[in-house]
């Protein structure tokens, strides 16, 4: 799957952003987002070896799971029609009167199936799983998330596509993928600030540990995950993250993803005024996704 016959811009763009809350940091915004309108950022990166692995399978099929609202099952969707994949969604919870994001992916082909949340929560398991197969036949079934090995090398590119220095590099997380992708791709001197979209997730430290060994063979202790930026948990918002997202577009005129862009940044300029990177330091930010067309 050639990037250029899909349509893909990479490397994605490296901003530097002007902002005279930047205390002597010098701030860098890497634009993913800018990478597909369907398959922005993180999700082509974390999909893409995934779909050579599924290729090389002979698979014609991809079931992966997902909220209403989930970025994941468009990009799945959208990914599946590029590639000539038959695609499957399962959607977290009863169904109910459909929203952009469902509509997009169905429009790409996908097929959507509800599971109960007591269900969901044991998507993992292998009865769970059986059940699946037997209902819909074979599938390369393609995790909540897309973080799988898979995504620890697609995730390190982004890495060698940044020429300016930097010293640190952040992004969100959400299932860890990203970040354990580019902590495997620094350079000696070099760190990564995963910023927590989840509230009481201290097992994403292990869950990053994990998806570099699976990937490399090792772990490197070059990363960190602030959990402190949550604003209430998962796609929740607080009075402080919608009067930082507006402040941002105003001065910038980028409108930020309130689930995972939005604490990012949140957090990159809390941790600045609080002087956690010295002076001159050079940081960037990843920006993984835009908000879906509508969203406030």
């Amino acid at each position: 799957m050639r990037e250029l016959e899909l349509g893909l811009q990479l490397p994605s763009p490296l901003q530097d952003l002007h902002d005279d809350r930047l205390a002597g940091v010098r701030l860098f915004l890497k634009r993913d987002d800018l990478i597909h309108p369907e398959v922005t950022g993180n999700k082509w990166r974390k999909l893409k070896y995934l779909l050579a692995d599924a290729c090389a399978s002979r698979a014609s099929t991809l079931l992966t799971f997902g909220g209403a609202y989930s970025n994941h099952l468009r990009a799945t969707a959208a990914v599946g029609r590029m590639c000539g994949f038959t695609t499957i969604g399962v959607v977290r919870g009863e169904e109910e009167p459909h929203n952009a994001m469902l509509d997009a992916a169905m429009s790409d082909g996908m097929q959507l199936h509800y599971m109960d949340r007591a269900t969901y929560r044991r998507k993992a398991d292998p009865e769970v799983i059986d059940a699946l197969h037997r209902r819909f036949g074979d599938f390369y079934l393609v995790p909540e998330g897309g973080s799988t090995e898979f995504a620890v090398p697609g995730c390190r590119e982004l890495v060698d596509e940044i020429e300016q220095p930097f010293d640190v590099i952040a992004c969100p997380v959400g299932t860890g993928g990203t970040l354990a992708g580019i902590a495997a791709g620094l350079a000696p001197g070099q760190r990564a600030l995963g910023v927590s979209v989840l509230k009481g997730a201290a097992s994403l430290d292990d869950d990053v540990r994990s998806l570099q060994l699976d990937a490399t063979g090792r772990v490197v202790g070059n990363w960190s995950i602030e959990h402190r930026f949550h604003c209430g948990g998962f796609a929740r918002r607080s009075p402080e993250l919608d009067e930082f997202l507006g402040d941002f577009d105003r001065r910038h005129g980028l409108r930020l993803d309130h689930v995972y862009v939005g604490k990012l940044m949140l957090a990159v300029f809390a941790l600045i005024s609080e002087g956690a990177f010295a002076d001159g330091s050079r940081v960037v930010a990843v920006v993984t996704g835009r908000p879906p067309a509508g969203s406030g």
